[in-house]
């Protein structure tokens, strides 16, 4: 795909950036300080691109409401208060800004970031990204050119619930290599440069590689490079030890956006990205991407995954939250292009052109969810692929790490090692009985995990009997002997049986192995 012509974005000067940087932290133009200005509600509804009470919250003109005005409400500001609140003539000059008569205006959107990392302490920082586009995709710009002369194909999105999403799955630890795959604004970047020696970003947009410039330099960055090119192209034979990648997923018709239509038929650009990582991925490094998939007609949606996977030697992780049917899924995208305010005959018309499209395919729905592969070495890789539209605990990073260490323990325990090993409860298991009120004994057993993915199984009462005492004191086995002389039952039998569930309770992280 090429780019068309687009204006430019502001110039990307160290110096006068670090100035910039000190001028926002000095009005507190930060999400601690946005948030404190105003308030839940309207810091709320500017996640949804709802400006109206963000504007009734800032009517004081002080170096902050400017600020907010200029840069996340897109408002004109008379030029003596922009000059209090900002370097202002460095920003007229490297295109920041630009004069409305006595008035100036902000030619991109900076928003606030808190960019949190596992085990880091919160640091301010900042994602730029062309104005309008900062959540909701490209609704709300209008059809054809934007007002600065881009092209609606080559504009760059900030901050959305995906980008946010694939951070708190993200497992984060101290790495050497870390690779954005198709960067965008740099919100991963941002994320990786705080616990990666060096981080590389990638993207076919080269405007959107500029924009990934601008936000890890105006955040404080120096440990980063871009590189412009499809998918892994760009990096050539290097390996990573982190890779991640909010790729264009949307399975489309036709490439109308670059960050967001990937430009293959299908899903094959997110196959692609999955069968890439095996040669670009470190010894026990981490891959997490966001996903679309077809729900092919005659095709198991869950056995075509595993076909991306096959071969690869990685362990995989993909969890399925949603499917959409062919005609909610059109909805959805052409109303992220604002495809639904133009002129209803379009509308319809490219409503076709996308069911004609699924159709022809035989498409019946299309998966969201987001897949974790890791290059464990083993020569039995786990894959694991599932349904899971239920409420999850973020960030799940952690949560994500624990389950493949517990995936090498399963690998290198037969079920005599099991039985030979220690466990221990997880934090936050409880368990419910279930029955018919006053009835002496229940029906089942249920644990529930209130944390990561929050999962409820059911027991039998030796399964329940064995996680009531399990603490790291006693193998095993030692427990699964006390509970059949208990229930007066053959110690071999229930040894013969019980491994199956003790393998169940430790992959979904109920138990834990103790250290």
């Amino acid at each position: 795909m090429t780019s068309s012509p687009v204006a430019p974005a502001p110039v990307l000067d160290s110096s006068r950036l670090a100035k910039l940087r000190e001028a926002l932290l000095a009005a507190s133009f930060t999400a601690d300080g946005c948030l404190d200005l105003l308030g839940p509600t309207a810091y709320a509804a500017l996640a949804r691109s709802e400006a109206v009470p963000a504007l009734r919250a800032t009517r004081g003109g002080s170096p902050l409401e400017t600020l907010v005005l200029l840069f996340l409400l897109q408002q004109p500001v008379p030029y003596a208060a922009a000059a209090v609140a900002l370097p202002v003539e460095d920003c007229l000059a490297d295109g920041w800004l630009v004069r409305d008569g006595e008035q100036v205006r902000a030619t991109v959107d900076v928003r606030p970031y808190a960019n949190e990392v596992a085990g880091l302490p919160s640091a301010d920082a900042w994602v730029v990204s062309d104005l309008g586009c900062a959540v909701g995709g490209a609704g709300g710009i209008g059809s054809g050119e934007t007002a600065a002369g881009i092209a609606r194909r080559d504009l760059v999105l900030g901050v959305g619930g995906a980008s946010t999403t694939l951070a708190n799955l993200t497992v984060r630890r101290p790495v050497r290599e870390a690779l954005d795959l198709g960067s965008g604004s740099g919100v991963q970047a941002l994320h990786a440069a705080r616990h990666a020696q060096r981080v590389t970003a990638t993207d076919l947009n080269p405007r959107a590689l500029h924009f990934t410039r601008l936000t890890l330099a105006l955040s404080g960055f120096e440990n980063t490079a871009t590189a412009e090119g499809s998918l892994f192209e760009p990096v050539g034979d290097r390996r990573f030890d982190l890779i991640v990648s909010n790729p264009p997923f949307v399975i489309s018709p036709a490439g109308r956006f670059t960050y967001r239509d990937g430009g293959m038929a299908g899903d094959e650009l997110c196959r692609s990205v999955v069968r890439g990582a095996a040669a670009h991925l470190e010894p026990g490094g981490y891959c997490h991407l966001l996903a679309n998939w077809q729900h092919v007609k005659g095709e198991d949606w869950q056995e075509r995954l595993a076909g991306w996977v096959a071969g690869t030697g990685l362990d995989a992780w993909v969890v399925q939250r949603e499917v959409q049917d062919a005609a909610q899924y059109a909805e959805l995208w052409l109303r992220d292009g604002g495809d639904h305010r133009g002129p209803g005959s379009d509308y319809q018309d490219r409503y076709g052109e996308w069911l004609d499209t699924f159709e022809a395919a035989g498409v019946e729905g299309i998966g969201f969810g987001w897949i974790t592969l890791r290059a464990s070495g083993a020569s039995d890789p786990t894959v694991r692929i599932e349904e899971w539209p239920h409420p999850v605990e973020q960030p799940l990073g952690p949560h994500i790490e624990s389950w493949f260490a517990r995936q090498d323990f399963l690998r290198e325990h037969d079920d005599a090692g099991l039985l030979a090993a220690r466990f221990v409860l997880a934090d936050e298991v409880v368990q419910e009985q279930v029955g018919a009120p006053g009835a002496e004994d229940p029906e089942h057993v249920i644990l529930r995990h209130n944390r990561g993915m929050r999962r409820a199984t059911k027991v039998d009462t030796v399964g329940a009997g064995f996680v009531g005492v399990c603490d790291g004191t006693l193998a095993a086995g030692e427990i699964v002997d006390a509970i059949a002389q208990l229930l007066g039952e053959e110690k071999v039998v229930l040894r013969d049986r019980v491994p199956e569930s003790l393998r169940l309770l430790t992959e979904q992280g109920f138990i834990e192995p103790a250290v």
